[in-house]
């Protein structure tokens, strides 16, 4: 199973990669969400995915019992998951007003800092 979610992170990572290059804000925005998913199941495959021993100690014991899952992980990733919806509604937000103002979602179209008539930047390489 830990092979399967990993190969799945993977697939998140370059899905994420190739919304991230794109010039689109809103794919932009998914491509976040899309490598904030992928660092939360990287982290859960580090510890080590599991149902058979929860990760609780018994009575007098000092540590859980052998075999048991890693609840770091879990802790990680459930903060993980706050910050990166708190995150997306920002950006979200942010990438609204910026096509409020802008009237466009290209960010090829959105260079209204640069002065008119003046040179142009490189459109590729």
């Amino acid at each position: 199973m830990d092979h399967v979610i990993a190969a799945l992170s993977g697939v998140f990572f370059t899905a994420a990669i190739y919304l991230l290059l794109s010039r689109a804000l809103i794919r932009m925005l998914l491509g976040m969400v899309l490598l904030g998913n992928a660092v939360n199941l990287l982290i859960l495959v580090a510890g080590r995915l599991g149902r058979i021993v929860p990760p609780i100690a018994l009575d007098g014991a000092k540590a859980p019992l052998e075999g048991a899952a890693n609840p770091l992980p879990q802790a990680l990733i459930l903060t993980a998951i706050v910050i990166g919806f708190a995150m997306f509604a920002f950006l979200l937000v942010l990438a609204y007003r910026a096509y409020q103002s802008l009237e466009a979602d290209d960010t090829d179209r959105m260079r209204i800092t640069e002065p008119r008539g003046g040179p142009k930047p490189p459109m590729s390489y």
